[in-house]
């Protein structure tokens, strides 16, 4: 297993350890495990694009619904997360709050 898999499960690990761990009383306990697989998933697919820095998008997910924030350099690269996200079986909506540099 190469360094970056190696990583990349670290950090899935961590994400659904996180997201498991904030809980609120409107959903299910199927639905954090759900919300954080689709997490991980975008983030991953982001990850794995050589354009995009993953590390300046932030991705939460409620309910189906993944949210895209912070900040990238070009418009191109606003829509190419919204669309990678997008393409994640499991998503039912992008929220997309992703500002362009300056």
């Amino acid at each position: 297993m190469s360094i970056a898999q190696r990583f990349t499960t670290c950090l899935v690990s961590l994400l659904i350890l996180a997201l498991i761990a904030c809980t609120s009383p409107d959903k299910r306990p199927g639905e954090y495990i759900d919300d954080a697989v689709l997490t991980v998933k975008v983030k991953s697919a982001l990850i794995a694009d050589p354009e995009l820095k993953a590390t300046e998008i932030n991705v939460e997910t409620y309910k189906g619904t993944v949210q895209l924030s912070g900040f990238v350099a070009s418009p191109d690269h606003v829509q190419k997360a919204t669309r990678l996200a997008h393409d994640i079986k499991g998503v039912r909506a992008v929220k997309n709050v992703i500002g362009i540099k300056k």
